[in-house]
C-alpha cells in the first residue's frame, strides 16, 4: 500500500483541466476512445500472483482426500457415463431421473471425470479452477472501477474469506454460480464506462449461465447490474433502456435454454425431472427450488407441481409450508454464529464503505463511475442479504459465496477512499479510517469469542494489532497529509502544507527527514490496520489446511465444519435443509420399505451408508446382479436413492432409484414399475432403506409377486416378466 498516494496506483484518467471538474471520471481508463492502459505498478505485478497462489493453496489443499458430496457426486459420475445423461443431468446411469436442480454446475465436474476418471480430486478440481478465476475476475472488475490498490485489497479479502476458502473446494452449485456473476459484474462495469452494448450483452449471458448453476438466485444480481448501467452509462435514457432491454432478453433466453430443452423433449425420451409431481422443469425451478425456500413467509409451492416435501429421503421433516411464522431470529440469521463466522468478518467495513461511497460523492455528475460502483456493490449486498434472511439456507454455508463478492469489493475500495480522506485531513471525513479499523477489529474479536476454544489467541491478537494501528495512524497523520485532492483520484505527493494542522492554519514543516519518517509511520499504521482487520478471517480460512476442518461437504471452515460433518454422518437426526414440508412426516409403513424380516432386526440396506466404499455384502449383491442380469436395463431397483447411491458412486452401476432426492417424487409409479418388469428392464428389486412414497406403493407388490433370492444379506427379490402380467 506504499504507493496508494502515487498516480500510478489507479487507472489513468481522462485528461482534464485541474480543479473540481477533474473528479467527474477519476477512475476510468478514458473517454469514448480506447486508450492503452498504463503499466501496472511494480507492487501489483508481484502482489496479484501472490494472492492467486494463496487462493490456489487454500482451494486445492488435500483435494485428493475430498469427500464425495452425497447425491451430487453420484450424479456427476452418471453424467460422465453418457452424453445424454450429461445433457439432462441424470442421477443414475440408467437415465431414469434427473438431479433435483439444473445440471449446469455439474457439467465441469462431469467433463473432469470423463477426462481424468472418477476420483475425489477430479470432482473438486473444477471448483478450484473456478475459484482462482473468480479471484482474478474480482481483481479485474474492482481495478477497472476503483484502481489497483482497491483491487488487490478486494482480491485478498475475497480469497481469505472462510466461506470462500471452503466453497471452492466443495463439489456444489455455488462455485460455478459465483464465477458467473463475477464475470457478469466485470462485463457490466466495462459496459457502463462507455455505454457499450456488447459488454452489457455479455453480462446478460453470464447471468443466464449462472442461472444454469443456481436457477432464480442468479437473477437477484440483475437489479444491481441494471442500476449500475442506468445510473452511470454516458448515453441518453432511451439508449440506456434499449441496451438494458436487449441484455435482459438475452439473459432470459440463456436462462430458459435448458428448461425449454426439457419442455420440448418427449417425456419418454428423457429422465424424469426430480423435485416435481408433473415432470416439469418449470415446476422444478419455480416451485421446488424457489418458492419452497420461502415457506416461512407463508409462500406455498403446493400448486406449482413441486413435490410435497423438500428434505432428503429418510431425514427428519420440516415444518408445514405456509404455516410457520417469521421470527426475529430468522431475519437475523446472517448474524448467527454458524454464518457470521464464515462470511461476516467485514460487515462493518463494507457497510461504512457503501454509505460513504455514495454520500461523499453526492453532487457529482450522473455518470460518475465511482459512485455508481459503490451503488452496484451496495445493492448487490443488500439484495442477497435480504434474500438469504427471508429464505431457508440451513447449514449450506456455501450459499454465501455470492455475499462475499460485494463485501470484498466494498472493503477494498472503501479502505482506499478512507485512507485518502485520512491523508487529506479535515474533520468531515478523516474520522472514517479510524472508525472502520476500530469497528471491524472489535466486531471480528466479538465473532472470534463466539468460539472461545478455537484459536483462543485470535481475539486478543486482533485487538492488540488494532490498537497499535490506530496509534501509528494518529502519530503519522500530520506529516502524511497532502494537499486537498479529489475524493476519487489519487492523493497528491506531499507538499509544503503536508504538516499543516488545517488548510487555514498551517504549521511549520519539520523538515524533509521528519516528514518522511512520520509518513512511513502512517503507512506502517495502515499496514498494521489491514493485518488486524483481515487476520481473524484469514485464520478461519486457513483452517481448511487442517484435514479435521477441510472437508465439511458444506463449504464451511473451523468448528462449524465439524458440526456440519457430524450432521452429515447422522442424517436421520439432522435436517439437511430447513425448507418446509407440506405435510407431516409419516411413520414407517409396516408394508413399506422399512419393514425388516425376523424379530425387527435391521438389514444391511436399512443401515446408513458411510460413503467410503462398497461393503462385502454390497459387492456380493452387485456381482450377483451382474451375473444374472439377462439383458435387463437396470441391474436392480431400489426403493431409495440412498440405497442406490453406493453402487452408482463406486461402481457406476445402472441401479434404478425410486422417489428422487426427497423420496416423494412419483417415479416410478406402480403401473410404470410393472411395465418395467413386464418388458424385462427390471428383474431384481432390493427392499429396505429409507421409506419413500414409491417404495410404499411398490414394496407390497414385490413381496407378493416376486421370489426372494436366498443367500443375500440384502432383501433381494427376482421379478419374472410374467409376474407383472398377473397383476391387477
Amino acid at each position: 500500500m506504499a504507493s496508494t498516494t502515487s498516480a500510478r496506483s489507479a487507472p489513468p484518467a481522462t485528461p482534464a483541466p485541474a480543479g473540481p471538474a477533474r473528479g467527474g471520471r477519476p477512475l476510468t481508463r478514458g473517454g469514448a476512445r480506447r486508450q492503452a492502459p498504463e503499466p501496472r505498478p511494480a507492487h501489483a505485478r508481484a502482489a496479484l500472483p501472490a494472492i492467486l497462489a494463496v487462493a490456489a493453496v487454500l482451494f486445492a489443499w488435500d483435494i485428493q482426500h475430498s469427500a464425495f458430496h452425497a447425491f451430487y457426486a453420484e450424479t456427476a459420475r452418471s453424467m460422465a457415463e453418457s452424453w445424454w445423461g450429461f445433457l439432462f443431468g441424470s442421477f443414475d446411469p440408467g437415465n431414469s431421473i434427473t438431479i433435483d436442480k439444473l445440471p449446469g454446475f455439474l457439467w465441469p465436474q462431469a467433463l473432469s471425470v470423463r477426462i481424468f476418471g472418477f476420483h475425489p480430486w477430479a470432482l473438486t478440481l473444477p471448483q478450484v479452477i473456478e475459484g482462482v478465476l473468480g479471484v482474478a475476475v474480482l481483481h479485474r472488475a474492482v481495478r477497472r472501477w476503483a484502481g489497483e490498490n482497491a483491487a488487490l485489497l478486494a482480491a485478498g479479502a475475497f480469497a481469505l474469506t472462510p466461506a470462500i476458502a471452503g466453497l471452492f473446494r466443495t463439489e456444489v452449485e455455488d462455485p460455478a454460480f459465483t464465477l458467473c456473476v463475477l464475470l457478469a459484474a466485470n462485463a457490466a462495469l466495462r459496459a457502463a464506462r462507455q455505454a457499450r452494448l456488447g459488454p452489457l450483452l455479455a453480462a446478460g449471458a453470464w447471468v443466464g449461465l449462472g442461472f444454469q448453476a443456481k436457477m432464480l438466485e442468479a437473477w437477484a444480481v440483475l437489479p444491481a447490474l441494471g442500476l449500475l448501467y442506468l445510473l452511470s452509462a454516458p448515453a441518453s435514457l432511451r439508449r440506456r433502456l434499449a441496451h438494458l432491454s436487449a441484455a435482459g432478453a438475452l439473459c432470459l433466453a440463456v436462462s430458459a435454454s435448458w428448461v425449454l430443452l426439457v419442455t420440448f423433449t418427449p417425456a419418454q425420451d428423457r429422465p424424469y425431472i426430480d423435485g416435481t409431481t408433473d415432470n416439469s422443469a418449470v415446476s422444478q425451478v419455480v416451485g421446488y427450488n424457489f418458492l419452497n425456500r420461502f415457506s416461512n413467509l407463508h409462500i406455498s409451492a403446493e400448486d406449482t407441481g413441486s413435490v410435497a416435501v423438500s428434505t432428503m429421503a429418510g431425514t427428519a421433516p420440516a415444518p408445514p409450508t405456509g404455516h410457520a411464522r417469521p421470527t426475529a431470529a430468522q431475519w437475523a440469521k446472517m448474524f448467527a454464529p454458524s454464518i457470521v463466522s464464515q462470511i461476516g468478518w467485514l460487515y462493518p467495513a463494507a457497510a461504512l464503505a457503501a454509505v460513504c461511497g455514495v454520500v461523499w460523492r453526492r453532487g457529482r455528475p450522473r455518470t460518475d463511475p465511482l459512485r455508481a460502483g459503490f451503488a452496484l456493490w451496495g445493492v448487490w449486498l443488500a439484495t442477497y442479504f435480504l434474500v438469504f434472511s427471508a429464505g431457508a439456507i440451513g447449514g449450506h454455508t456455501y450459499y454465501l459465496g455470492v455475499v462475499a463478492v460485494p463485501l470484498a469489493a466494498l472493503f477494498g475500495a472503501g479502505t482506499v477512499q478512507f485512507w485518502r480522506a485520512w491523508l487529506r485531513g479535515g474533520r468531515s471525513r478523516a474520522w472514517a479510517l479510524p472508525t472502520v479499523v476500530a469497528g471491524t477489529v472489535a466486531w471480528s474479536a466479538a465473532i472470534a469469542q463466539l468460539f472461545p476454544d478455537f484459536l483462543p489467541w485470535l481475539a486478543p491478537t486482533a485487538l492488540g494489532l488494532g490498537a497499535v494501528a490506530l496509534a501509528l495512524l494518529v502519530r503519522g497523520r500530520a506529516a502524511a497529509r497532502t494537499r486537498p485532492a479529489d475524493d476519487g483520484g489519487p492523493a497528491a505527493a506531499p507538499g509544503p502544507a503536508a504538516d499543516s494542522g488545517s488548510a487555514a492554519n498551517p504549521r511549520p514543516a519539520d523538515g524533509p527527514r521528519g516528514k518522511t519518517a512520520r509518513r512511513r509511520t502512517a503507512l506502517l499504521g495502515l499496514g498494521t490496520a489491514l493485518v488486524a482487520m483481515l487476520l481473524p478471517s484469514a485464520a478461519w480460512a486457513s483452517s481448511v489446511l487442517d484435514p479435521a476442518y477441510g472437508h465439511s461437504g458444506m463449504g464451511s471452515t473451523g468448528p462449524v465444519a465439524l458440526r456440519h460433518r457430524t450432521a452429515a454422518r447422522h442424517p436421520a437426526t439432522h435436517r439437511t435443509d430447513t425448507r418446509a414440508a407440506h405435510r407431516p412426516h409419516r411413520p414407517a409403513d409396516p408394508d413399506g420399505a422399512h419393514r425388516t424380516p425376523g424379530k425387527g432386526a435391521r438389514t444391511a440396506a436399512d443401515r446408513p451408508y458411510d460413503g467410503t466404499a462398497l461393503s462385502t455384502a454390497q459387492r456380493h449383491l452387485l456381482a450377483y446382479a451382474r451375473a444374472h442380469r439377462d439383458g435387463a436395463t437396470f441391474l436392480f431397483a431400489t426403493t431409495s436413492w440412498r440405497t442406490a447411491s453406493p453402487y452408482i458412486l463406486h461402481a457406476g452401476a445402472p441401479v434404478l432409484p425410486m422417489g428422487g432426492f426427497t423420496g416423494t417424487a412419483p417415479t416410478p409409479i406402480a403401473s410404470g414399475f410393472r411395465h418395467l418388469v413386464a418388458t424385462g428392464q427390471v428383474r431384481y428389486v432390493v427392499l429396505g432403506g429409507p421409506a419413500t412414497d414409491p417404495g410404499r406403493a411398490i414394496g407390497p407388490w414385490v413381496r407378493d409377486h416376486c421370489a426372494p433370492v436366498p443367500g443375500q444379506t440384502y432383501r433381494l427379490y427376482r421379478c419374472a416378466p410374467g409376474a407383472a402380467g398377473d397383476s391387477p
